[in-house]
């Protein structure tokens, strides 16, 4: 996978430059390989950057409608200056790491519909920055987050939709600018729901679940008891039966508000 396209900022006879992954299936603390090939063109070139970055594409409410916004979350430069000769070829390698609030876009093999998360790359030369193409990566759930997706799993929850929202979860460890939603079908036992939206915040050490039922766009109804978070801790999630834990908190609103 990769992008090669001409520089803008250089003109004819400019360099061109293609990214390279190893591997675009990674896991959020995880580290996606690569490397970045300038191929040097008709004339010398002076460099004076070289980074990569991770770039994902978030929903924004804005006053009169919601829209579509590319949100870069993470940067990393790869040395510093150096001359592209006419010809040459430099390859940079990089290792970009990936951080544990990334979002999930793949989960028992398939890709989450709305997830668009990737790798960018940007060359800068003559006091300008030329970006390139954005090249997807698979980000799988890590063993924590996947107990509690496969327990949504087993009390018959399916799939429905995944996307990113530009603001913050209050009273979690969100460093990052958006947060993801999950969203589930409920199944016939649980009438009167009609769906659970499941958020995940990490860290690293522990991780935040948040999870709401009926949610209204754009509000966390922290005050509802429709609302619930807890803390995960990602060494030691396996002592806890989720399946259980989930189904006995979704009875226990449905059996107050006699949705069951």
């Amino acid at each position: 996978m990769g992008f090669k396209k001409l520089l803008a900022s250089l003109g004819a006879g400019g360099a061109s430059v293609e990214t390279v992954l190893n591997e675009p299936n990674v896991v959020p603390g995880g580290v996606v390989q690569g490397e970045v090939r300038i191929q040097g063109g008709s004339v010398p070139q002076q460099i004076e950057g070289l980074s990569v970055g991770l770039q994902a594409r978030v929903e924004v409410e804005g006053q009169d409608a919601e829209y579509k916004q590319d949100i870069e979350f993470h940067r990393q430069q790869l040395g510093g200056a150096f001359e592209v000769q006419p010809g040459a070829v430099h390859v940079v390698p990089f290792g970009l790491e990936i951080p544990w609030e990334t979002p999930i876009t793949t989960f028992l093999g398939r890709h989450l519909t709305g997830m668009n998360v990737g790798v960018t790359t940007e060359l800068a030369i003559a006091r300008a920055v030329d970006s390139g193409d954005l090249d997807p990566i698979n980000v799988h759930p890590v063993p924590a987050q996947q107990a509690i997706l496969d327990a949504f799993g087993q009390l018959g929850f399916g799939f429905k939709n995944a996307d990113l929202e530009r603001g913050h979860i209050r009273n979690t460890r969100q460093r990052l600018p958006f947060y993801q939603e999950i969203e589930f079908f409920a199944p016939q036992q649980y009438r009167g729901l009609n769906q659970v939206e499941l958020s995940f915040v990490s860290d690293g050490h522990e991780m935040d679940v948040i999870l709401e039922m009926d949610k209204k766009p754009g509000l966390f109804s922290e005050g509802s008891d429709a609302f619930r978070s807890f803390t995960v801790d990602l060494n030691n999630f396996h002592t806890t039966d989720w399946a259980g834990y989930l189904n006995q908190w979704l009875a226990e609103v449905g059996g107050k508000r006699n949705w069951f």
